[in-house]
């Protein structure tokens, strides 16, 4: 027979068991999950479940430690792809190889992706903010490609830029489920053309032979992101722009060829950014990167983030300082490429 004691414990436990149930789930752990199993779903030797689960591995060792901005990138990172293979997976054989099926499904997916930009303005913190603008900005560009790649090349691969663009349109959306009210004031962020120029200007002093020869790649892609930042600007979304600015940055380091600036310590740096009343989340994001890539043993990589990119992050908050006028450009070129790739 039951105590009265026992009695008293056993309904506790229980409130507190339906106290759980009816919590909220925290939807980037969700999300995590769902894709996750997607992953695991396919074959052990499909191509996409090799490259992309250890990428959803990483988000989610970022949210275990605690740091959820990184985990938010490095998931917004990896889902293009898998939201892309879930779009084809769904797709008819008449669409991937008849072109008038192929345009009928460009014409649907326009009013669907189209019909109204999606609002980010009022996304909390800035980091969410910032990656909401740079993501949602390429929905547009992916889906007016995807018509001329189709017709160029095949439907199959007019439809995958079509995945594409609504692969960020959801982006947006679930960064809209991580937004949170926030206490601290927006960061003053301006327009970052003299930063930009600034960078480009540095990337093209060290293109020269050999290392634009054997790190082409790696010049193409700090270069496409800074492009990216460029549009961004141009287009007013300062918080996106801030964020390809300093991913171009980060990507640059390695191609100077020389040390990064001594940094200062984390400790400080978190200090700094925590301090006072203005939403660095922005920068605490690239925080959380240094630190994971300390304790991944890329000492480098953290070193250019403290060293080189946070301090590119407080200077862009600064007024901008007065910029002499360069020399009128003699040549312009245009390279042609399809969207960030």
């Amino acid at each position: 027979m039951r105590t009265p004691r026992t009695l008293i414990l056993i309904v506790i436990l229980l409130a507190a068991c339906a106290g759980a149930a009816d919590q909220p789930r925290d939807p980037l752990a969700a999300e995590i999950e769902r894709w996750s199993a997607f992953l695991k779903s396919r074959p052990e030797q499909d191509r996409l479940r090799q490259q992309a689960l250890p990428a959803i591995a990483r988000a989610e060792e970022a949210l275990g430690q605690g740091k959820r901005l990184l985990a938010i990138q490095r998931l917004i990172a990896a889902r293009e792809d898998l939201a892309v293979a879930a779009y084809m997976g769904q797709r008819t054989a008449e669409q991937r190889k008849d072109m008038a099926a192929f345009e009928a499904e460009w014409k649907r997916m326009g009013d669907v992706l189209l019909a109204s930009p999606p609002a980010t303005g009022d996304l909390h913190p800035a980091a969410v903010r910032a990656m909401a603008e740079a993501t949602g900005a390429q929905v547009r560009p992916y889906y007016d490609a995807s018509l001329d790649y189709g017709r160029n090349t095949m439907p199959d691969q007019g439809l995958y830029y079509l995945g594409a663009a609504q692969a960020q349109r959801e982006a947006v959306e679930l960064l809209r489920t991580f937004s949170a009210p926030s206490s601290r004031r927006e960061p003053p962020v301006r327009s970052l053309r003299p930063e930009i120029d600034a960078l480009e200007s540095e990337m093209l002093a060290v293109y020269r032979p050999p290392v634009s020869i054997d790190r082409h790649g790696e010049f193409i892609t700090a270069s496409s992101t800074l492009k990216e930042a460029r549009e961004l600007d141009e287009a007013g979304l300062r918080y996106g722009a801030l964020l390809r600015y300093l991913q171009a940055a980060l990507q640059f380091a390695p191609l100077r060829g020389s040390s990064p600036p001594a940094k200062a310590s984390d400790q400080a740096l978190a200090a700094r950014l925590s301090q006072g009343d203005v939403d660095h989340s922005i920068g605490q994001l690239f925080l959380e990167a240094a630190q994971a890539h300390l304790a991944a043993n890329s000492s480098a990589t953290a070193a250019a983030i403290t060293g080189d990119v946070l301090p590119r992050y407080f200077a862009a908050l600064e007024p901008a300082r007065p910029q002499e006028p360069g020399p009128e450009p003699r040549v312009t070129v245009t390279l042609v490429r399809w969207p960030y790739t």
